[in-house]
């Protein structure tokens, strides 16, 4: 494949950011092996968020003869708090349910799970001198004020007093965790920026395996993609003309702990049309809709797709799309109803989702490591 056809697969949507394209073009047109990694918090039920938005990028970077890597943060999780702070049960759920999951739902995207790395961190940092002197020198290399306003990364608005101290390590191992494993291609969702920035600031200072090729010190590129909507209304409604993109986009992403916000990439046909015919899609309203933004992001990302929309002759009757753009406008001028958007975009997903649901259903230790997260949740 040439140059210009894998860089046209890896900036395709979901990708919104590139640092820095130059650096990356140049890495293709000089033959550079490109290492991947994407590092995932365990932390509950795998939502189409991580499950089909991220896993569809690793799908491209596959396409386009990147080495890819999986990385399961399960330490991170346990200084986040995630499923209780119990390391052991955080282990447990990355082992037996989210490493097949996000395996499950990279199939349904076009990927090929028996082609990607899956790296634990307790694999990686067990009896590791070399990660842990890598991490100092990050360290050495960050103010605290850096630190504390990367803070948000673990999902949190700011670093305030009273914090653990380890959630200000966090950052730290983060980059330590990418020129640990020589990963050139850092690749995360938009809200993970200012960790790949400081992995991009420290690559030149740092004295322990900085990334090289040819007798000099290089950054690694870092591809951002979009973080999908929730199905919940925005807390602010309608949106102030003022108020700032990201900083809505992140208070208004898909949660797993705001309940019907998310779809998870096991539901049940039956599930999803519940959740997504409760969800929020303003008539004529395209921005912050998350019925479209789907549209967008999962079903229209490659381009020319067939999405079918069922509706009575009095209202149109049966419609098929095959542009995004068009559904879009449609939607605008009143011509596409909001329920029948919601149960079109319902049952594309549900057929996008049949290879993640298969293996979800054949396997009763998933189905019952799923059981346990969900209740772990609910106490």
């Amino acid at each position: 494949m040439d140059v210009e056809s894998r860089l046209k697969l890896i900036k395709r949507l979901p990708t919104e950011e590139i640092l820095v394209e130059d650096e990356l073009v140049q890495m293709l047109e000089t033959g550079v092996p490109i290492k991947h990694y994407i590092g995932f918090e365990i932390s509950g039920l795998v939502h189409i968020g991580s499950g089909l938005v991220c896993t569809s990028k690793i799908a491209d970077f596959q396409k386009a003869g990147v080495d890819v890597e999986i990385f399961l943060a399960d330490w991170h999780a346990w200084i986040n708090n995630k499923l209780g702070g119990d390391l052991e049960f955080i282990n447990e759920v990355g082992h037996l349910y989210f490493k097949q999951m996000l395996l499950a739902g990279l199939k349904s995207m076009g990927g090929d799970p028996d082609k990607v790395r899956v790296v634990y961190g307790t694999e990686l940092y067990h009896n590791n001198d070399e990660y842990w002197q890598i991490m100092i020198d990050v360290a050495k290399n960050m103010t605290l004020a850096r630190a504390k306003r990367s803070i948000t990364i673990l999902g949190r608005q700011s670093a305030e007093e009273g914090i653990p101290l380890a959630h200000l390590i966090y950052p730290a191992m983060q980059v330590a965790d990418i020129y640990s494993q020589r990963v050139n291609l850092a690749h995360a969702g938009t809200d993970q920026r200012k960790a790949h920035v400081v992995a991009r600031d420290v690559g030149k200072k740092l004295k322990y395996n900085p990334l090289e090729w040819n007798g000099e010190k290089h950054k690694p590129v870092a591809i951002h993609h979009h973080v999908v909507l929730g199905l919940q209304q925005p807390a602010v409604w309608p949106i102030p003309p003022d108020m700032d993109r990201k900083e809505l986009m992140a208070s208004n992403k898909m949660s797993k702990s705001i309940p019907g916000s998310a779809i998870f990439i096991h539901d049940p046909p039956e599930v999803i049309r519940k959740k997504i015919r409760k969800g929020f899609c303003p008539a004529k309203i395209t921005d912050y809709n998350p019925v479209l933004d789907w549209a967008k992001h999962i079903i229209f990302r490659g381009g020319e797709v067939e999405l079918n929309i069922s509706r009575p002759a009095k209202f149109g009757g049966d419609i098929t799309y095959y542009r995004y753009e068009d559904l879009e406008k449609d939607f605008a001028e009143g011509k596409l109803h909001p329920m029948d958007l919601k149960n079109g975009i319902a049952e594309k997903l549900i057929e996008i989702l049949e290879p993640a649901r298969k293996i979800f259903e054949s396997d009763r230790k998933i189905q019952e490591i799923a059981e346990r997260i969900s209740k772990s949740i609910t106490r």
